[in-house]
């Protein structure tokens, strides 16, 4: 089957604003075939996506996929549980450093690499305050006013 060359970069820009990232991990996630599909179509929302451990392994929870235009009764649900793979001692050592301190795993960006696999980046994220936030948008603005002068 040929891949046509499409550049899927998802990003989770709710989580970059809410959430002080501290550590990323790429992982694999499980899809269906119509969920695919539908990723390659650009459908996918990472806004209110989380993570959670549940029997020793991580789901992607809240991760929405619209279901596919062209698909039949074997859609799949927008909404459901993916499991992500990564190793076992990569799990491990994640649930350690969440039950140890505050922390949250989000995904940020869900992408395709090269060889046609949806990969999820993850990270390990600590909510921030409401003066850390006012404070990300004054840079934000900053540097946007910094970049109007440049071009002048």
């Amino acid at each position: 089957m040929a891949h046509t060359k499409v550049n899927i970069n998802i990003k989770n820009r709710k989580a970059y604003f809410e959430y002080e990232l501290i550590e990323k991990l790429i992982a694999g996630i499980q899809l269906t075939g119509t969920e695919i599909k539908s990723v390659r179509n650009g459908k996918v929302s990472l806004n209110d996506a989380y993570c959670q451990f549940h029997a020793g392994e991580l789901f992607a929870k809240n991760i929405h996929i619209s279901e596919y235009e062209l698909g039949t009764c074997n859609n799949h649900p927008a909404k459901r549980d993916r499991k992500l793979l990564l190793t076992k001692r990569e799990i491990q050592k994640w649930e350690r450093k969440i039950k140890e301190s505050g922390l949250t795993i989000v995904p940020t960006r869900l992408f395709i690499q090269e060889r046609g696999l949806a990969k999820l980046e993850i990270a390990l994220a600590r909510g921030k305050k409401l003066y850390d936030k006012r404070e990300s948008l004054k840079q934000k603005d900053s540097s946007r006013e910094m970049d109007r002068m440049r071009k002048f």
